[in-house]
């Protein structure tokens, strides 16, 4: 048995060729004799986030005690509503490469930079005239020519060709108006510099002027901050009888590596409750009919893996705060038009006043 234990109201049922108890159940009347109104008090108390792995780049975290609906929303928000900085317009002044300009400005947008958002404003409209406070500048101007160096008999472009390849590293900063001071001690540049963006040969030139304006991701795709922000429900494993010890190996195949322990001595079978969340609940176990009364499948209804990784200017324990950021501000749009409607609802209804004759 897990050490563990859930009540069966927040599982959902994994069977062999179904899912069970899906639906939520914790809202008022459900339950008869049982008040599950909404509660402020009940609801700290059951909420619960705890970081599980933390890397440069990426973030595994629980959420638990909330809705689906709460716990996708803040997925979606990552994805697509928390700003970043990037390159939105290409002014191309020569290119002489193989790759055509409309391709390599495409190229140039996705570049992730290292700008902090919260520096920059966002453009009511993109056909705004720029400023200081809402665009970046970069500049790009190499061009490729032989090495007179070159070791005899050498096949290697780096060491024929000087700026033989146009990298993000050669996008230079070019600070207008009071950047150098906003931006002192974090240069603008891209998050990774030796992202490739077009090959050159002797005599082809690039020279381009770069401008980098604060955006979301719901406008584009290349705004988001996030490569992936994925979750999942938390698995549980219920043995319902011991396992013969002649299938305690084969059984042990059908989860996840780690997930299931088996005594050296005894070939007793167990569930590691430290690698459990590495299941993938893929069911093969229910395949096989010895094991059919053996064990329970299920998921934790409101207990949400989260996995994120970085690919922006924030740092991967930063997401989560942003996008509960994005959602106050939502809320607080949500209120002030209810506020409103009640208002008007309350001036409707009133009674009219009649004048006198």
């Amino acid at each position: 048995m897990p050490s563990q234990t859930f009540d069966e109201r927040r599982l959902v049922g994994v069977h062999a060729e179904r899912v069970t108890n899906v639906s939520s159940r914790d809202f008022p009347g459900h339950y008869p004799g049982e008040d599950h109104s909404w509660n402020l008090a009940k609801f700290k108390k059951n909420l619960k986030v705890k970081v599980q792995r933390l890397s440069q780049h990426s973030v595994d975290f629980d959420i638990v005690g909330v809705d689906a609906s709460i716990a996708n929303a803040f997925r979606r928000i990552m994805i697509a509503e928390v700003p970043t900085v990037c390159i939105e317009q290409v002014y191309v002044w020569n290119n002489t490469t193989v790759i055509v300009d409309e391709i390599l400005a495409h190229r140039l947008g996705l570049v992730p930079l290292n700008i902090d958002p919260s520096l920059l404003e966002m453009k009511k409209d993109i056909n705004d005239t720029s400023t200081d406070r809402d665009t970046v500048v970069f500049k790009v101007d190499m061009t490729c020519e032989r090495n007179p160096k070159a070791p005899k008999g050498s096949i290697k472009p780096e060491e024929l060709y000087i700026n033989h390849e146009l990298l993000a590293s050669h996008l230079t900063w070019s600070p207008v108006g009071e950047q150098q001071d906003v931006f002192e001690g974090a240069t603008p540049g891209p998050t990774r510099p030796n992202i490739v963006l077009a090959k050159l040969r002797p005599g082809q030139q690039v020279n381009l002027e770069l401008h980098a304006v604060k955006g979301v991701g719901k406008d584009h795709s290349k705004f988001s901050p996030v490569a992936t922000a994925s979750y999942r429900l938390l698995p549980q494993i219920k043995i319902t009888k011991p396992i013969p010890p002649h299938l305690a190996e084969k059984f042990q195949k059908c989860f996840s590596s780690g997930v299931i322990k088996i005594d050296q001595q005894t070939n007793e079978v167990s569930v590691d409750e430290h690698n459990l969340r590495n299941d993938t609940v893929s069911r093969e176990v229910l395949r096989w009919p010895e094991f059919a009364d053996s064990v329970e499948l299920s998921r934790v209804r409101d207990y949400f893996l989260f996995n994120v990784q970085s690919e922006g200017p924030y740092a991967p324990e930063r997401l989560l705060p942003e996008s509960t950021k994005v959602m106050r501000e939502k809320l607080a749009v949500i209120r002030q038009a209810a506020e409103a409607l009640r208002e008007k609802s309350a001036r409707v209804d009133s009674d009219v006043v009649m004048g006198d004759a």
